[in-house]
């Protein structure tokens, strides 16, 4: 337990019941409340402070410093400050202590600054009776107790006797310290609470108190410090509202939150809470991730009650094995164990459970799990790390046949290490803009003029050296980076495609996005504002996308709009890996397709195999009677090229014309195109 930042709500009723000159403020200064009293000693209305945020600062507070003042607006503890000189309306000075405390006010956090006045300006009025409401109206509601400057207590009221069970003879001389539990966290709360308020700080937060019977209570609590002129000493006086019900409430929702109902085991939450908590504490364990092979079929081979049954009677086994660990259930049929004992004994759960069968009637259910061990911290130090690393190692035990646990595989541990590392880089070198674009040539098959070039990412890091794409894309893609990328690209392209332009070179660039990105709804506005703010003519950039960009693309309406929306602007859509999706065509007369892109693997075995040939040549008669331009990639020989372009191909790309190369080399490359 420690002091809490919590606000205390009030009202505006409640400040104009305040003994003492009393307003609210927000965090911009601006004056929300404006009691009576404040009315009657400054003379200012609530109006004179509605002009501007500053007025009150102007005028009241004009002689607190600036940084006094923003003390007050900023500041997240309350704050007191001793003779402060109020400027009155009149243009007179009056000497005052002024206490601010953090409050909200219909859930609004604000500030209520109270002023107590010097002995000569603090008439009240002819009545003391306003006073004495509020005094009755604090101790009707609240416990009170007051502690002199030795702590020990000197008074206290009937709601604190009623909750405490103590009687006045048997509390009054009892310390402050007495009405704490004495384990350690409350100690250390106490000690705290008394430093603050003999500072001269108003102390706010929840707090563990004991009764006579030494039975838990817990209080919302106020401790503030007051100055008593019979002992010319200071005296506190903790206010207590008794709220051990909203605890209990509070306690039994994040039980609801924390454990699965069904088997009593903690969730992925509370999971994640405990991991973290343990690595920070710098325990060494296992992160055994257990999941139940063909779930979703015996479910279907068996009643609904075996269904119930088996899960109950699943988790009833791994209680009584793995009984010394915790355990949590992360969705329907996976568990995860967190343990100290070894691999060996982990493994042995695969025995334990063929020795302990479930039974549906009399009949055993053949029941197979797939698990996976990973360490902390020897193989993983993150909650996030350990998941993925366990469902790593699941996916390959189940690939070999599962039924098996086993630890993290030297392989997986260092692609999963890899991949951690590549991700924190990208970051990286995004923030610092360490990505390059290289250009390949596509050119025409007949001339050898290039044409266009294909815009591709290329990132060589410090650290850990070239992130080749076939690398960097399925990460960006699942970190959700890829836009990020695509930004950098697309306007590097039109950038690079303007200067070209500029340079007498027209030069088609083309850049490659996927549906991810098209998912976004702002993807066609965002690419039309790049070409805007680079000034580049939209008929200089095409856009390649996959046949399985083209099969997800069909279905969603909203990105066909985006594609004709780009097309219309005068942007060329080209269709990438073409024959290595799912043979549907559909997409062909849905989306604005202009030129079909033969996948490098059909070209690389064209040499090799006559059926491949007539395949491409398919390929390519196919792509004509559709009206489109028909590009191949992957070309690396003078053979290759020429049986393409006998089978009437328009283009070609590949390492035969040339591998990708920065700006400064294309250039030259498409001058001496042209010669």
């Amino acid at each position: 337990m420690s002091q809490e930042n919590t606000n205390m709500a009030i009202d505006e009723k409640l400040v104009n019941l305040s003994p003492f000159p009393s307003f609210v403020l927000n965090q911009n200064g601006e004056v929300l409340i404006w009691n009576d009293l404040s009315k009657s000693y400054f003379g200012y209305e609530m109006e004179d402070f509605s002009m501007n945020a500053s007025a009150l600062k102007e005028s009241l507070l004009s002689s607190l410093s600036q940084e006094a003042y923003q003390s007050i607006l900023s500041g997240k503890e309350s704050l007191r400050f001793e003779k402060v000189q109020l400027v009155t309306k009149a243009d007179t000075m009056i000497d005052s202590t002024m206490i601010t405390t953090h409050v909200t006010v219909n859930n609004q956090p604000l500030i209520l600054v109270t002023c107590i006045l010097d002995e000569s300006y603090t008439r009240m009025d002819d009545s003391t009776q306003s006073l004495k409401d509020l005094i009755n109206g604090l101790y009707s509601s609240y416990m009170v107790v007051t502690v002199d400057a030795e702590g020990l207590i000197i008074n206290c009221n009937t709601n604190f006797l009623n909750t405490s069970h103590w009687t006045p003879k048997r509390v009054l001389g009892k310390t402050f310290w007495q009405l704490f539990p004495d384990h350690e966290t409350s100690m250390k709360a106490t000690d705290t609470i008394w430093k603050t308020i003999n500072s001269g700080q108003i102390w706010e937060g929840e707090a563990e108190k004991i009764t006579k019977d030494g039975a838990p209570y817990w209080v919302y609590l106020t401790a503030i410090p007051t100055y008593s002129p019979n002992t010319k000493n200071y005296e506190f006086v903790l206010f207590e509202k008794d709220i051990t019900n909203e605890r209990k409430m509070k306690q039994q929702l994040e039980k609801i939150a924390y454990i699965d109902p069904e088997t009593g085991l903690m969730n992925a939450h509370r999971l994640e809470q405990i991991v973290n908590e343990m690595i920070h504490e710098k325990r060494h364990f296992s992160f055994v991730y257990i999941s139940i092979d063909k779930y979703y079929t015996i479910k279907e081979l068996h009643n609904n009650r075996m269904e119930d049954n088996l899960i109950a009677e699943f988790t009833k086994r791994m209680k009584i094995y793995f009984q010394d660990s915790e355990m949590a259930r992360i969705n329907e049929h996976e568990f995860v164990v967190i343990t100290p004992l070894g691999e060996w004994f982990t493994q042995g759960f695969l025995t334990y459970l063929k020795q302990n069968p479930i039974y549906t009637g009399n009949v055993a259910v053949p029941i197979s799990i797939s698990g996976g061990i990973t360490r902390s911290p020897q193989d993983q130090s993150t909650f996030p790390h350990l998941m993925k690393a366990s469902l790593a190692t699941i996916a390959n035990v189940r690939e070999a046949g599962g039924d098996n646990i086993v630890s993290l595989s030297n392989a997986t541990h260092k692609a999963i290490n890899r991949k951690s590392i590549v991700e924190k880089r990208l970051l990286l070198a995004l923030d610092q803009q360490n990505l390059k674009v290289f250009y390949q040539p596509q050119v025409d098959i007949q001339t050898g003029k290039i044409l266009a070039v294909e815009a591709l990412v290329r990132w060589e890091d410090d650290e850990i050296g070239v992130v080749k794409p076939e690398e960097l894309i399925p990460i960006a893609e699942e970190t959700g980076l890829i836009n990020n990328i695509g930004s950098f690209v697309i306007e590097e392209a039109c950038k690079q495609a303007v200067k070209w332009h500029k340079d007498g070179l027209d030069l088609k660039v083309t850049i490659n996005l996927s549906v991810r990105e098209f998912r976004d709804k702002n993807m066609a506005k965002s690419i039309l504002s790049t070409l805007e703010s680079t000034h580049c003519p939209a008929n200089l950039i095409q856009i390649e996308i996959t046949e399985k960009f083209a099969l997800e693309a069909e279905a969603e309406t909203s990105i066909i709009k985006q594609m004709r929306q780009l097309e219309d602007e005068g942007i060329v859509f080209i269709l990438d890996d073409f024959g290595t999706g799912y043979a549907s065509f559909r997409y062909m007369q849905l989306l604005p397709i202009e030129t079909l892109k033969i996948d490098q693997t059909f070209i690389h075995s064209l040499l090799q195999s006559e059926k491949t040939q007539r395949l491409i040549h398919g390929m390519v008669q196919f792509g004509k009677s559709m009206n489109l331009t028909v590009l191949a990639e992957g070309v690396e020989t003078k053979e290759q090229r020429q049986l393409l372009q006998e089978y009437g191909c328009d283009a070609i790309q590949g390492y035969l014309i040339s591998k990708p190369e920065s700006a400064n080399v294309i250039t030259q490359l498409a001058l001496n195109s042209i010669k």
